[in-house]
Parts: C-alpha cells; structure tokens; sequence
C-alpha cells in the first residue's frame, strides 16, 4: 500500500483539487483501490468529493451519518486520553461519489484536538511511549487499512502543526503542488526547516525511549526511523493565466522568473527528503494549467474534472480545457508511478 501525503505550507495553490483528481484517476483510470483521508479541518477534500450538500449535512446531523467514520471519530479515543485510535473504520464508499474513491471526510472538530496532539509530542520527545503511540496514530490507521487500498492520499491544510506533523509520521511519501508565487518558494524553505527540526527530535526521543523502556516501542510497532524522511516524491505547479507571444503561450516575465527558479529551490530544500534515486529533474511531476471555469464547475457537481458533463454546464472552449486537464493528469500519474518504481528498484 502506498501512502501519500499533499502536502505545502501554502494554501490556495489547488492543492485539494490536484489530490481528489489525481486519486480519482488512479482509481477510475488505473484500477486501483484508493481511499482519501481529508486531514484539513476546512474539510474541503469532504465538500469536493460528496458535494457540499452531504458535507453540510454530515456536520450538522451527525447522528443520521454515523455508519460513516469522520477523522474526528478516528481520533476521538485519542482526545479521550486513550493511545489507541477507533479501530472499526468505515469510510464513505467508491459508489456514493463520482470520484470513484473511498473517503474518510473530514471534521471541523480537528482543529480542537491539536492541543492534545502537541502534548502527545511533548510527551514523546521525553521517550514517553504513550507520547510516541498517540503521536503515531495516522501509522496505527495505515496498518489497519493496509491490506484494503494501493494508494491513500492525505490531504492537509497548510499549517506546520501538530496535526500535519503527526499525520505525516504515518504516510511513507510526500508531495508539495505549489503556485508559480514567492510565497510557495517560502513555504518550500519552512517545510525544509520544520521537517529537519521534527524528525531530529523523533529520532533522539526513540533512543531516550529505548533506554528508559527497552522494546516498547517495537511491542506497539512504533516506527524508529520514519519513512517520510526519505519520502519526497516530487512537486507541481500551477500556472498562472498566460499570454500568447509569436503563437506561443507564455507566462508573464514576473511569473515566468518564479517558475523558473522552482527546480533549485527544491534542489537545495527538499531533495533531501527523496530517495538518493530520484534527481531533481524527476521530482517536477508537471505543470498545472489555470482551469478557468472547470473548478467551480467540478466543485458545483461535486464531480472529477475529467468526468464533466454537458449535463453538469459543460460547454464550448471547457471541452478542449478538459482534454489539457487529462493530458496533464497522465502526466503527473505516470511521473508518480515512475518515481515509486525507481525507488523500489
């Protein structure tokens, strides 16, 4: 099973968008099983996928929804003071959306339980195994879901908290869609910088713990060395609106310099998270195009882009949009898939 978490620092850069469409079309497309946990306590991954009718449903009568587990039903034993998450997981299923994926919706809730996260991680930074238990419940939800998905994707708001910290402890890859904006550069630099502090912290607390309660956290298969230290699987950018120069289409000059100095800030920031096999070249899954309309339009039928219909609005110039849409979700499947088979080799 292969788990991802969307990952950057700065919202507003389709983030959401790109990790319900490129898990659709892993399930629709590739056939595989896919789940999509929404860990933003904006719960937009929720909205896009079963509509914002269900979503505000789902929070406003909770009780007719409780044969579908929510990440705050996940974490609850956790706020409770427990270290063990609920473990009868039912997420929505792949028939009630037109995403074709499984979905654990989101919950506003979440917010309220990062205190209680970043007391686990003070507790774990201590050696204390129930800190590192409850710190590691997102790894405790992948190994009781393991042998029912290929893919899940994580989708996270763009806080550096304790939330999206202990979310990816648990993930073995990450992926940062980024804007063609200084402030995604930013945020580049501050997921190096957070990362490093972190995982150094994990690393010498497992040592505090091994000495102070020797194979604790082997018992409760707790990892020692975290995967997502190596896990960095590549980026995107989205482009913004772009001008035709000599028939050629380009961004302008300010846009264009941004973009271009993307790959070496992923080189001298993040690369140090991917495996040694994976060069900077290959960590640029793609480009994402401006979709103009075909965003609201997904959002408003609570459907895939490449699932559009004339029935859902769709009209004239969006069709060719959509063809550029599906050209580039391929792309970026396949450099995905090809980065994961390199690393495996």
């Amino acid at each position: 099973m292969v788990t991802i978490a969307m990952f950057n620092n700065k919202g507003g850069v389709g983030k959401t968008t790109l990790t319900c469409n490129l898990a659709s079309h892993f399930a629709k497309e590739l056939g595989q099983k896919v789940l999509v946990v929404d860990c933003d306590p904006q719960c937009n991954a929720t909205q896009l996928i079963m509509g914002v009718e269900f979503a505000a449903d789902l929070y406003w009568e909770e009780d007719k929804h409780k044969h579908n587990t929510t990440i705050n039903n996940i974490l609850q034993p956790i706020e409770d003071g427990d270290s063990n998450i609920l473990n009868d997981i039912k997420p929505i299923i792949h028939s009630k959306n037109r995403f074709g994926v499984d979905l654990i919706a989101g919950h506003p809730k979440l917010s309220i339980i990062e205190d209680k996260l970043s007391e686990s991680w003070q507790q774990l930074v201590s050696g204390d195994t129930g800190g590192f238990r409850k710190s590691n419940w997102n790894t405790q939800l992948c190994q009781l879901l393991e042998d029912r998905y290929d893919f899940i994707f994580f989708d996270l708001g763009p806080s550096l908290g304790s939330i999206n910290r202990s979310v990816l402890i648990g993930c073995t890859y990450f992926l940062t869609p980024m804007g063609s904006d200084i402030f995604s550069i930013l945020g580049v630099r501050n997921i190096s910088a957070w990362l490093d502090s972190w995982l150094s912290f994990y690393e010498n607390a497992v040592k505090t713990a091994e000495k102070k309660s020797p194979g604790r956290l082997e018992e409760y298969k707790i990892p020692t060395i975290l995967p997502i230290k190596n896990g960095y699987l590549g980026y995107t950018v989205q482009q913004y609106i772009t001008k035709t120069i000599d028939g050629i289409r380009r961004a302008t000059q300010a846009y264009e310099e941004i973009i271009n100095a993307v790959p070496n800030e992923v080189l001298h920031s993040l690369q140090k998270f991917a495996d040694v096999k994976l060069d900077v070249n290959s960590l640029k899954l793609g480009d994402v195009p401006h979709l103009y309309s075909l965003i609201p339009l997904g959002q408003s039928a609570a459907s895939p882009i490449l699932s559009l219909k004339t029935s859902d609005g769709l009209v004239g110039p969006q069709y060719k949009q959509l063809e550029q849409y599906r050209t580039l979700i391929d792309k970026i499947s396949n450099n995905l898939t090809n980065n994961l088979l390199t690393i495996r080799k």
